[in-house]
């Protein structure tokens, strides 16, 4: 065994899919979930990405990983790879929806349509095409974990001014986790959604910024940080931490839970 792997093997013949895979949080928690023995499926839109991952997991340990070129929001290409997943790997465990995209930045009047449904059609809808194929398996085994990743936009922060369209599925995926998690109880099935703040990923990459939205900018200025906890934005190993928590079955008396992982920032606002 390479001496990089964790001696901790909390999911040894587990299996995982992890959405928005190759880079930030996503691929924080794949490494980390691979090192303590799972299988993981690694599903991105950028295929570069997740290829380089899959590769890099394949050398820390023999055909552990898999990656799929997939657009969580579009139905059929979900229903794919998730079939092509457990048919690779014999079942599924572990489920964690962390794909999204902070998508058009701006005040209300000036988003265009197509701004505002981009934006609920990656975060929202792909967050239930992932559930909506992968729960059918997880009963299948007769248990498992499901975590979403949220954020603190949306349900304890609101002064990230023009981020309404993003907000809104923010507070849309908490909602739905707790009404997965009462639904899904009686098979075993647990859900839990995270709510992160500033981490240091490149989502900013799929940030779409109007210019106008300055004048709906209300200041606010925190002089010595907005993160009390830590000298800036947290870690994705912070948030891959929580997640791995939350798949294992440490935490098997928790569902339904909201948890926030922020360093304090939200409690500034």
């Amino acid at each position: 065994m390479s001496p990089n792997i964790a001696k901790k093997q909390r999911f040894l013949g587990k299996t995982a899919i992890i959405t928005g895979a190759g880079s930030g949080i996503g691929r924080a928690t794949a490494i980390q979930m691979a090192k303590e023995g799972a299988n993981v499926a690694l599903f991105d839109l950028v295929n570069e990405r997740t290829s380089v991952l899959e590769q890099k997991l394949n050398k820390l340990r023999k055909d552990c990983a898999l990656a799929i070129d997939v657009d969580t929001s579009d139905a059929g290409r979900m229903e794919e790879a998730v079939r092509r997943t457990v048919e690779h790997f014999g079942g599924l465990d572990i489920v964690f929806a962390n794909a999204g995209i902070n998508g058009a930045v701006g005040p209300i009047e000036e988003l265009s349509l197509s701004d505002w449904e981009r934006t609920i059609t990656v975060n929202l809808t792909g967050t239930f095409l992932t559930l909506k194929y992968t729960i059918p398996h997880l009963k299948e085994k007769g248990k498992g974990s499901i975590i979403i990743t949220s954020s603190i936009n949306g349900n304890s922060r609101f002064a990230s001014f023009g981020w309404s369209p993003y907000s809104t599925t923010k507070a849309g995926q908490v909602a739905f986790a707790k009404m997965a998690a009462l639904e899904l109880a009686k098979f075993k099935i647990r859900v839990n959604v995270i709510c992160p703040g500033a981490i240091s990923t490149n989502i900013d990459e799929s940030t779409e910024f109007n210019e106008d939205v300055e004048s709906i900018v209300i200041p606010i200025e925190f002089p010595e940080g907005a993160q009390p906890l830590a000298d800036g934005p947290g870690k994705p190993d912070n948030v891959a931490d929580l997640v791995s928590f939350l798949a294992s079955d440490e935490s098997i008396h928790i569902t339904g839970a909201q948890i926030v992982i922020d360093g304090a920032e939200s409690l500034l606002s």
